[in-house]
């Protein structure tokens, strides 16, 4: 069941507001928190001042623990992200989030992004340490993706692809599985593991490689797979797969 974008909506408010009435410190010492990376909302730390936040909807932490009275159970989901669904606790604009498809009481953020028009996992949590450590680009942590792509990739296109060095937003990419897995109708399916996450970054290689993306699917954060969970759908991981991602998170340090 989806949650209502209007029942129990809050207006946003400024970050040094809502620490200094949840009695953190002061608006100006709340501030200075900010400023020193001390503060984290949805897992994300925050050194804007002047970030408007929702109370109800956003898990805010200082130095790693939650306000008085959004402490709660540590939660972890894995989503079948659909297309056109935003990677967002909320949106201004009143368009559909991740979060809006799951109907629980627990505040969880999305660990990272896929883009409006990507699908598939996507996890969420209320744990902002291991949304850091996931999302961190010093920790190398893999993502497998199915790709549909317009037309044939040659064997030299490809490893140029999985050689890296190909410019995105003036910062060259890193090394990639990238390994040819079926051909469709003049297009192909490729697989691809990436262990950085830039925006959009493989649909900005597959154009400028001359073969447009079609169709992204995330099938594989470290050890988690997506399995046969059907689009739009969710479920909480079991104790033994956050324990496996731990580990990964451990290893790739």
């Amino acid at each position: 069941m989806a949650r209502s974008k209007t029942a129990g909506k809050t207006e946003k408010q400024r970050l040094q507001k809502v620490l200094a009435q949840a009695g953190v410190a002061s608006r100006r010492a709340s501030e200075l928190l900010i400023e020193a990376g001390r503060v984290s909302v949805n897992g994300k730390v925050v050194t804007t001042l002047g970030t408007k936040v929702d109370p109800e909807l956003d898990t805010i932490a200082v130095d790693g623990q939650a306000l008085s009275g959004q402490a709660q159970q540590l939660t972890y989901i894995i989503l079948n992200k659909p297309r056109h669904v935003l990677s967002a606790v909320s949106d201004d604009r009143g368009r559909q989030t991740v979060v809006d498809l799951i109907d629980i009481p627990e505040r969880v953020h999305p660990v990272g992004r896929l883009d409006l028009l990507s699908e598939g996992l996507i996890l969420l949590t209320n744990d902002g340490e291991l949304t850091k450590q996931i999302t961190h680009p010093s920790h190398h942590i893999e993502k497998e993706y199915q790709v549909l792509v317009e037309g044939q990739p040659s064997t030299d296109t490809l490893w140029r692809w999985r050689q890296g060095g190909i410019e995105v937003d003036g910062r060259p990419t890193g090394r990639a599985i990238v390994d040819r897995m079926k051909y469709e109708s003049g297009s192909t399916w490729l697989k691809i593991v990436l262990t950085e996450g830039r925006k959009r970054q493989i649909r900005e290689v597959a154009k400028i490689l001359g073969h447009r993306v079609k169709k992204l699917i995330r099938v594989r954060i470290g050890p988690i797979r997506l399995g046969a969970l059907k689009v739009g759908n969710w479920r909480y991981l079991s104790p033994s797969e956050v324990q496996l991602l731990k580990q990964e998170i451990k290893r790739m340090r």
